[in-house]
């Protein structure tokens, strides 16, 4: 059975995350910040990594730079609902730049969600 970390600092946005990937048959793994979820990583790689951008303490930008860098071949993806800007980029296109394979802004569809995750597992 593949399996997903969730890494959200909202415990809303991870429940309804994690049950929706279970009941789409996934395990789940949850972190609350980006060094919890690098940690967890480390001790235990997932599948694929839901990252999201925008977290208090170390914030998925920095915590995709660290496991990019750590593990190449980790599949992230990013989601946020932060609209600032970086001078003219967004979170999400420096996700991208950062190593992020696929990008969602919140509030997003569940189904693409799961696609996201299904399309990453797809060799």
């Amino acid at each position: 059975m593949p399996s997903v970390l969730v890494v959200d600092d909202e415990d809303q946005v991870r429940q309804l995350i994690r049950e929706s990937l279970a009941q789409a048959g996934y395990t789940v793994q949850e972190a609350r910040d980006g060094k919890e979820g690098l940690d967890q990583y480390r001790k235990q790689p997932a599948d694929v990594i839901i990252m999201d951008v925008m977290m208090p303490d170390q914030d998925g930008l920095e915590s995709i730079l660290i496991l990019r860098r750590e593990f190449p071949a980790a599949r992230v993806i990013a989601i946020t609902g932060g609209s600032d800007m970086i001078g003219i980029l967004n979170f999400l296109d420096v996700a991208k730049m950062m190593g992020a394979r696929r990008t969602l802004h919140k509030p997003f569809e569940l189904h693409a969600l799961l696609d996201a995750v299904s399309a990453e597992l797809t060799p």
